[in-house]
């Protein structure tokens, strides 16, 4: 399922937010596929409960971008290995999806990333409470415990919200894995 995953985000084009958003702060985030013989999974985080920003909620790892970054994948990248230890040759990155406005106003661009099963990682426990693997096709055939609706600097989303095990997964992550879904041709059930 990775191969076909990859050939349709190789080809996908993501859109492109308007110059009115052009002045915004950046984050960058990785979205890290774990490349499985019975399926991709997606890997998230739990975010420390004690950080001012996020606390406690389920995200990729990523962050905001440094003056010093290179580029916005180089940001998702560093921020990758800061939170979660994991080299960034040890990931190969497909894509970058297209961006969101956080609900602090950032721009944040997802980069979809593939790396092996068994990498070895370290999180940061300032900054990562717990790391789990969410079976992408998981996504694809539960059915969301709510959707939630909201009206974020003037775009409207209806964003489904997914309980996986004791996590809750919503909002902009939740929007992000959408965003996957729909780049990698994957239908979801209505």
């Amino acid at each position: 399922m990775i191969e076909k995953i990859r050939a349709q985000l190789e080809r996908h084009e993501p859109i492109i937010l308007g110059a009115e958003h052009d002045a915004r702060p950046e984050a960058a985030v990785l979205v890290p596929l774990v490349d499985y013989h019975d399926g991709p999974r997606v890997l998230l985080t739990e975010r420390a409960g004690n950080l001012s920003s996020h606390g406690g909620e389920v995200a990729f790892p990523g962050g905001k971008v440094d003056a010093s970054d290179k580029s916005l994948q180089f940001a998702a990248l560093r921020e990758n290995e800061e939170e979660l230890g994991i080299s960034a040759h040890h990931i190969d990155v497909i894509c970058p999806l297209r961006p969101f406005i956080s609900k602090f106003g950032l721009r944040v661009t997802p980069f979809v990333g593939v790396l092996a099963p068994g990498i070895e990682q370290s999180p940061n426990p300032d900054e990562i409470a717990s790391v789990f693997e969410v079976p992408l096709q998981f996504f694809l055939d539960e059915a969301p415990f709510r959707i939630d609706e909201f009206d974020r600097h003037g775009e409207f989303h209806r964003v489904p919200a997914f309980r996986f095990e004791q996590y809750e997964v919503w909002g902009l992550t939740a929007m992000i894995v959408v965003a996957l879904i729909e780049a990698a041709g994957l239908i979801r059930p209505e």
